[in-house]
């Protein structure tokens, strides 16, 4: 599994896409990989392959914790559920990017429903300087997510209307590649209320107005500026996204296939951001957590903080070899010098 936390300015993995390198590494090095939106939403961007599983942060959660399993599937139905406060011209487009997405890339999407009101998303930073934000209507949101669910939908893409240009002086440093995702923490509590509430997959694109074009762009802020819409990436990775699969007394079994939470062979995170309740209940469960220090953030939750043991990784180069050792069953412990002798 490889988590890495949004809205909290991480160097990889916090802007739209630019964890995807690693997360294509890690594939190939486990065979299996699961991790989130945030990692593999790349604007107008997206990479498919079948061992990697697009699973949404809150369903992620549950699914370590052996609440949840996943069953791969071969297609979803994307529902897309769009804010009332999206009008214009950026309505226009990204009913366009669904029709692309149909005729282009042969995915099944809709029905198409549109919220009664519309969604008052508000921005705002945390403590930490790390992204956060609200809704200002969020009984609409569940009310158009029922209705998809009811129509037949079995995975849902969320456009909501996002305010433009939070902040001029955030918004120029993010696209000089030295800030925070402004939009990310708001984000997450849009797909995580959505999917708890249907137990569906479920992922987030902003709607925003296009911006200026910048000459001096961050590389990372890229893939999200040379498009109209977000919407692509979310509704490439919900097409495939696992079903979730509740785990309780009483329930039925997961069908044969299903993955399983004790099933995880390690959980590969940034270094300083091991405070995730993912993270926490892996080491709970003695699963191995390799630590990557080459992808610093806002956050100094770290193994010496957390009193835990962990395999550190410089770089998510040298967590990928993490990986391939605990697959092919080596001790870790050998490939360290002093090699210390046993009591």
């Amino acid at each position: 599994m490889l988590v890495i936390p949004t809205g909290i300015g991480c160097q990889i993995g916090g802007y739209a896409g630019d964890g995807l390198p690693s997360a294509r590494l890690l594939a190939a090095a486990s065979g299996c990989l699961i991790t989130h939106p945030n990692v593999m939403n790349g604007a107008a961007l997206y990479w498919s392959d079948p061992r990697i599983h697009y699973v949404e942060g809150w369903a992620l959660d549950r699914f370590v914790a052996a609440e949840l399993a996943l069953e791969p599937v071969r297609r979803q139905r994307v529902g897309v559920l769009l804010d009332a406060g999206i009008d214009g011209d950026l309505l226009l487009r990204h009913r366009q990017v669904i029709e692309a997405c149909r005729s282009t890339l042969g995915l099944t999407i809709g029905p198409v429903v549109t919220t009664e009101m519309s969604l008052e998303v508000s921005l705002s930073l945390g403590p930490s300087g790390s992204s956060w934000g609200s809704l200002g209507r969020p009984g609409a949101l569940l009310a158009a997510g029922e209705q998809l669910k009811e129509a037949g939908a079995t995975a849902i893409a969320v456009v909501s209307r996002f305010p433009d240009d939070p902040g001029r002086g955030a918004l120029a440093a993010y696209r000089q590649g030295i800030g925070v995702d402004a939009l990310a923490g708001a984000e997450a509590v849009i797909s995580h209320l959505l999917g708890r509430h249907l137990a569906l997959p479920c992922a987030h694109a902003p709607a925003l107005a296009p911006l200026p074009l910048d000459p001096d762009l961050d590389p990372r802020a890229a893939a999200e500026e040379i498009g109209t819409t977000f919407l692509p990436c979310v509704l490439v990775g919900l097409s495939r996204a696992p079903n979730l699969w509740p785990l309780a007394p009483g329930r039925p079994a997961p069908p044969a296939g299903a993955l399983l939470g004790p099933q995880i062979g390690a959980v590969v995170a940034p270094a300083g951001a091991l405070g995730g309740e993912a993270v926490l209940e892996a080491l709970d469960r003695g699963v191995p957590v390799i630590a990557v220090a080459g992808n610093p953030s806002l956050l100094a939750v770290n193994a010496e903080a957390l009193g835990v043991k962990v395999l550190p990784a410089a770089s998510y180069a040298e967590a990928a070899g993490w990986v391939l050792a605990l697959r092919e069953g080596i001790e870790p412990e050998a490939l360290r010098r002093p090699l210390r002798p046993l009591p």
